[in-house]
């Protein structure tokens, strides 16, 4: 066993923790121009095929906890941009739809996070970003727990 004690920068969760926490930062700054956080694209983005999901699917695929999911959601029906109906084959579960303020957003919103992507595969490469979403997605393949 080594004497040395490890960085904390030598540790995955805190170099994947980081990079979240710059990257996140950077594209909230974008979509903040157009008076959204990231969370919202997500939303919109998830929503945009006009599907519905439920506010359980909704919550898992964008990364987000059911009460701060409702939160959101609550602002942005406030806001027209999304609804909210009872499923008719499961009146136990709400879906949420996207509306058409709702599609006219993620379309600005999604410009910029096509542009925030842009920018990354100039500055590293094609190549390395593609690599980079390739092993990351072996990390969330081999960490996500067995249902």
């Amino acid at each position: 066993m080594s004497n040395r004690k490890e960085k904390i920068t030598d540790n995955l969760a805190y170099v994947l923790a980081q990079a979240h926490r710059n990257v996140h930062q950077m594209l909230e700054k974008q979509l903040r121009l157009e008076g959204m956080q990231v969370e919202n694209w997500r939303i919109l983005d998830v929503l945009s095929d006009e599907k519905g999901r439920s506010m359980g699917d909704l919550a898992e695929i964008v990364l987000m906890n059911h009460p701060a999911l409702t939160k959101m959601l609550d602002k942005m029906v406030a806001n027209g941009l999304a609804h909210r109906t009872l499923d008719p084959n499961d009146q136990r579960k709400v879906i949420v739809f996207i509306t058409n303020s709702g599609l006219e957003l993620h379309q600005k919103l999604n410009a910029h996070a096509v542009e925030f992507n842009k920018k990354f595969s100039s500055n590293i490469g094609t190549k390395k970003l593609q690599e980079l979403k390739d092993l990351l997605n072996e990390i969330i393949d081999e960490t996500t727990p067995v249902q």
